[in-house]
């Protein structure tokens, strides 16, 4: 969901965020950046699973996140809207996003306070417990608006698709790296909120402020067809 108006800084920032040529998105499960089919969209093998999971103790971490699983689920499948599943994240991501709260780089009453509480060792076990769930799963609901800017993007208006970043089905691309988190099955009220938060500048923790970038160009009508789309993978 890439739009360039002769914008060619932005073009530039994501190309190095992606640091390899991108292709378009087709119409198969082809991953644009590897060539592999499915790579990454329902990939729930152990070694997958311990690689999501970074460095941290699942075990141990099941303990320490008492306190984090009554707002986002036992297993981090939160039922509340507005709180984001953490089941099946990448543990890289989770560690980030905590960073980012006790930083102040992110701000939520709740989220801010409960983050200072949590040192390193904690942090990593902790993330590694909810990346180590079966992973975030939507109920299959499609929007048309919403999966052709997912997965095509727009070629004419040089629209990159979010499949590129995000990966098939939103299921995530690259275990090791914070840049790209899993989306797809997240709370559809999440992910509007957060796309419109970018938009509006209120967030702005993506990597070159790249989503920032992005969501500027996006419509409300865009943005609750991505929501719905993204949700139901």
């Amino acid at each position: 969901m890439f739009h360039i108006k002769n914008n060619f800084a932005t073009a530039a920032a994501l190309i190095a965020l992606l640091a390899s040529p991108v292709a378009f998105a087709r119409d198969d499960n082809t991953n644009p950046l590897t060539g592999h089919i499915g790579t990454n969209a329902s990939d729930e093998t152990p070694e997958s699973i311990k690689l999501r999971s970074g460095s941290g103790d699942p075990i141990a971490g099941r303990e320490k996140s008492q306190l984090c699983q009554g707002c986002h689920g036992e297993e981090g499948h939160s039922t509340e809207p507005l709180v984001p599943k953490l089941a099946g994240q990448y543990a890289v991501y989770i560690a980030k996003e905590l960073r980012n709260y006790q930083a102040g780089v992110r701000t939520h009453q709740i989220m801010n306070a409960m983050a200072g509480t949590i040192n390193d060792d904690d942090l990593a076990d902790i993330a590694a417990y909810f990346a180590s769930q079966t992973k975030m799963k939507g109920g299959g609901s499609e929007n048309p608006i919403g999966k052709k800017i997912f997965q095509k993007g727009n070629i004419g208006k040089m629209v990159l698709g979010c499949i590129n970043c995000h990966g098939v089905n939103g299921k995530g691309l690259t275990p090791n790296t914070s840049l790209f988190p899993v989306i797809g099955g997240q709370q559809k009220e999440y992910i509007r909120g957060q796309l419109i938060n970018f938009r509006k500048g209120d967030r702005t923790n993506s990597p070159n402020a790249i989503m920032n970038k992005i969501t500027k160009n996006l419509t409300d009508a865009e943005i609750d067809g991505l929501a719905e789309y993204v949700s139901g993978q």
